[in-house]
């Protein structure tokens, strides 16, 4: 089976005014530190130690996690900047029209409105109910396509915990480093060449802890939360379609969605 359609339906994408607003925050953080918190504000730049950091990171996430897993969470990270607009309406919307069919018995008109629906999941549900499918077997299916994308999503966030994990640990290996080039010059006497390792040994650290607290932590939590919106808005099309396979009223399917999406309305607005 093949899922390259979204499983829900979503608005038109808008810029993720949050991920902007933290943007922003992290880079007058970055400022305030080098300008007016650092003697020198040239002493925060130093390559050595940002290559032990991003080279060391990259290569033990690489070593973690086969290739494909990887592009998965690359091609995730759009949606740390722009704002999927979730609309639990719409499905709804369909969801009642086509109660109001199935307990009418409309069957031709239900296979009709099946055809134009581009949501895969909530298409599939209604498959199964005009072919008379058990409700157990229903709920077993679109149960098992929840978890799999839970899974599937879950893994991409756990990558960036991993970078997250990885980054500090790169960091205080650069800080070892320089700190043994540093014992190792220290009887020569050499101020230029200590100060540079000790330099180094302060600066990895500092490189490892901001990546890992307001780079890959945050979008690995962003990334959960996109999740668990999503799987909200499935999770009331699977009690639409169990309803629908049970042959409640329109009426009922209504108000019930309706507790749904009122119940939850903030939950999925970022």
């Amino acid at each position: 089976m093949k899922f390259n359609k979204p499983l829900i339906k979503t608005l038109p994408n808008k810029i993720n005014s949050s991920t902007a607003i933290g943007i922003l925050l992290s880079i007058l953080l970055l400022i305030f530190i080098i300008v007016f918190a650092a003697h020198n504000p040239l002493s925060f730049i130093n390559l050595t130690g940002l290559a032990i950091v991003i080279g060391g990171t990259v290569a033990a996430t690489f070593l973690s996690y086969p290739l494909r897993d990887i592009k998965h969470s690359l091609k995730s990270l759009k949606f740390i900047f722009v704002y999927e607009g979730l609309n639990p309406q719409k499905e709804a919307n369909e969801i009642i029209a086509v109660s109001q069919m199935w307990f009418n018995k409309d069957k031709l008109a239900i296979e009709n409105i099946i055809e134009n629906i581009n949501n895969p999941y909530l298409k599939t549900g209604f498959q199964l109910v005009v072919d008379h499918t058990p409700i157990e077997d229903i709920l077993s299916l679109l149960k098992w396509r929840i978890a799999r994308l839970r899974a599937k999503e879950k893994a991409e966030a756990n990558i960036f915990y991993s970078l997250a994990s990885y980054s500090p640990a790169f960091g205080m290996l650069g800080t070892l480093i320089a700190m043994t080039n540093m014992l190792q010059i220290i009887e020569l006497k050499d101020i230029a060449g200590i100060s540079y390792n000790m330099g180094t040994a302060l600066v990895t650290t500092f490189y490892g802890l901001i990546m890992a607290n307001l780079i890959f932590n945050p979008i690995a939590i962003k990334l959960e939360r996109r999740t668990e919106q999503r799987i909200m808005i499935m999770s009331m099309v699977m009690e639409g379609i169990t309803l629908i396979a049970d042959r409640r009223s329109p009426s009922f399917v209504r108000e019930t969605l309706k507790s749904f999406i009122i119940h939850y309305d903030n939950e999925l607005k970022d």
